[in-house]
């Protein structure tokens, strides 16, 4: 699989790049073409503001210079008029540049959420095996960087890259027809250099941008993931292990900003030497030729403001060419994240699970994370409509993965695995899950309001089924005695609550999806003897009205289900019930008698 990291490794964004950006830059574009077409009409009335203010300057100037020399004298009124249009000039330049922002605005922000969203689904849409890989702070930074550039390419390249090529370009055939092609060759000269100088530097400096990048990225996974665990570093008393490492990762990041630095301070000098050079050419050829009266005062200010008016956007140009390229290595990684396909991928003539019975039946399945070691060997068994099987075995021994299959968070490598009859690979992932109602053993919670966990279960639920919930699974006596009811926020992962209170929001959660089949995943590993007889009192009420799948480490929690698979090695060694089992005195009994000397000394 291509992981993200992966996709910053290219050596420079290619022209496929920018052909995928458009592809998904095009229907929005589309969609607001009347908000695109109003602010292109914006630049070009802003850019007609700007290339008339050096003709109204020459014009001014050329006035008050012919009324002070003794010649004709401008009239007043028209020496007016001019200061009023050089303000009105500036001010559309600045109105219809602000009104362009505004308009465009809104096509840039509505493309990053576009995006933002495609994304975060497609994130969603990856197998398990991504996300267990995954870091998640450093997925975070590339996509919040991937998208701020797709709105910085929108933006820039649209209204900075074209109208500045274009303002070249009137500049050179202006001063070519009125004043000689001197003026023009040094324009395009200088442009050429510019351009040619920024290109190339630009590109030797991209790889310090992706080391930047990398290693912030890095910095941030290093810091998301100790926050995460915070417990654990406490038990270990490794603060400073952390701190240690996470200093580590900002010394990289400091190095890779320094190189950054300093191949930026390479490039801007090496550009404000070709203007500084460029406007000294141009100045001192229209100052010679006034001089020699060649040229009147007014076109030397007119030379003088056009070379203003054409190195200011030149030289943020060179800015913006700098922030694109960038930009493109940012938009690589997250359309490398968009291009990952995930190994587990819904049939493309996959229909909706259809619910009868509810039965479950896996087919010989043998399944392996790694080649080299089998987890599950020819597995076969079968749960009726409404029975309540129960699978044991040591650590290891293959149990947690039979939830995963059921789930289709992996296919097994040969074999099937079917509800009703309808083979897993043939249905869709989305209605599969939407039938299986789940209680984990760690039931990782939002940081969010009690209440709203539970509710996670089914979001639509009216307030009478969550209370509901709230009694089947016995929480009902805890919330009542906080502060805050439903509304207590359970922090980050619901590190507020005990492990025991936790497990019982997911039965909570499991109760309120009110799916045709539920799994428990050692649902009662962290309850006190007392809360476990409660919620398996629930189960026993939930179970006669679903088919269940119960992974136990403690027996004494299965020994009223329909049937126990004992797994071992990946391989069901023994099945039957629970007395049936013991009379058999083999490995489940072993199992048994071993809990019970363990409980009777605990």
């Amino acid at each position: 699989m291509k992981s993200f990291a992966d996709t910053g490794s290219v050596a420079s964004p290619s022209r496929g790049l920018l052909l995928r950006i458009w592809r998904r830059l095009a229907p929005v574009l589309r969609e607001n073409f009347p908000r695109v077409a109003a602010a292109l009409l914006c630049l070009l009335a802003a850019k007609g503001g700007l290339l008339t203010i050096p003709f109204l300057l020459k014009a001014l100037v050329d006035g008050l210079d012919t009324g002070s020399a003794g010649a004709d004298t401008t009239p007043l009124t028209l020496i007016l008029l001019l200061v009023l249009a050089y303000g009105g000039a500036r001010f559309a330049n600045t109105l219809f540049g602000e009104l362009r922002d505004t308009l465009f605005g809104r096509v840039t922000e509505r493309a990053m959420r576009r995006l933002g969203l495609q994304v975060f689904r497609h994130v969603h849409s990856l197998d398990l095996d991504y996300h267990i890989n995954r870091r998640t702070g450093g997925l975070a930074r590339d996509i919040e960087r991937g998208t701020s550039g797709i709105s910085f390419l929108l933006r820039f390249f649209i209204f900075n890259i074209a109208p500045t090529l274009f303002e070249i370009a009137m500049v050179a055939g202006i001063l070519l027809f009125n004043y000689g092609a001197v003026y023009a060759l040094i324009v395009v000269f200088s442009v050429l250099c510019y351009g040619l100088f920024s290109f190339r530097a630009t590109s030797w400096r991209t790889r310090f941008v992706r080391e930047m990048n990398e290693a912030d990225s890095s910095s941030n996974t290093r810091a998301v993931d100790s926050l995460l665990n915070y417990e654990t570093v406490k038990y270990f008393t490794n603060e400073e292990f952390e701190a240690q490492r996470y200093d580590d990762s900002l010394a990289a990041w400091e190095q890779a900003r320094r190189n950054n630095r300093l191949s930026l301070f390479a490039l801007n000098g090496g550009q404000a030497l070709i203007i500084a050079l460029s406007q000294t050419a141009m100045l001192g050829l229209a100052a010679w030729q006034v001089s020699q009266d060649q040229m009147s005062l007014g076109d030397f200010v007119l030379v003088n403001q056009f070379m203003l008016q054409l190195f200011m956007p030149l030289g943020f140009l060179g800015f913006v060419y700098r922030e694109i390229k960038s930009s493109l290595a940012n938009i690589e990684q997250l359309f490398g994240i968009l291009e990952l396909s995930p190994t587990v991928a819904d049939d493309p003539a996959a229909v909706e699970l259809q619910i009868g019975d509810a039965a479950i039946e896996f087919r010989d399945v043998s399944f392996a994370y790694d080649p080299e070691r089998p987890v599950l060997r020819r597995v076969s068994f079968r749960v009726a409509g409404g029975e309540k099987v129960a699978v044991v075995g040591a650590s290891g021994s293959g149990k947690s993965t039979l939830v995963k299959l059921l789930f289709r968070f992996y296919d097994p490598q040969s074999g099937a695995i079917a509800i009703d009859g309808q083979d897993l690979r043939q249905v869709s992932q989305h209605s599969l899950r939407k039938a299986i109602a789940m209680v984990p053993q760690d039931c990782v919670l939002f940081n969010d309001s009690l209440g709203e966990n539970v509710r996670y279960g089914r979001p639509s639920a009216s307030d009478e089924a969550v209370t509901s919930a709230l009694e089947a699974a016995h929480l009902k006596e805890f919330i009542a005695r906080l502060p805050e009811g439903l509304d207590t926020t359970v922090g980050e992962r619901g590190l507020k609550l005990s492990g025991g209170e936790k497990q019982r929001v997911g039965i909570a959660r499991a109760v309120l999806k009110d799916a045709p089949i539920l799994v428990f995943d050692e649902a009662t590993s962290s309850l006190d003897s007392r809360s476990e007889q409660a919620v398996l009192g629930a189960f026993a009420e939930m179970a006669t009205q679903h088919t269940t799948l119960v992974i136990a480490h403690r027996l004494s929690t299965i020994v009223d289900a329909d049937r126990i698979l004992v797994l071992d090695d990946g391989q069901i060694v023994e099945q039957g019930r629970h007395d049936d089992l013991l009379l058999e005195n083999g490995y489940y009994s072993r199992l048994w008698l071993a809990q019970q000397r363990h409980d009777s000394q605990s």
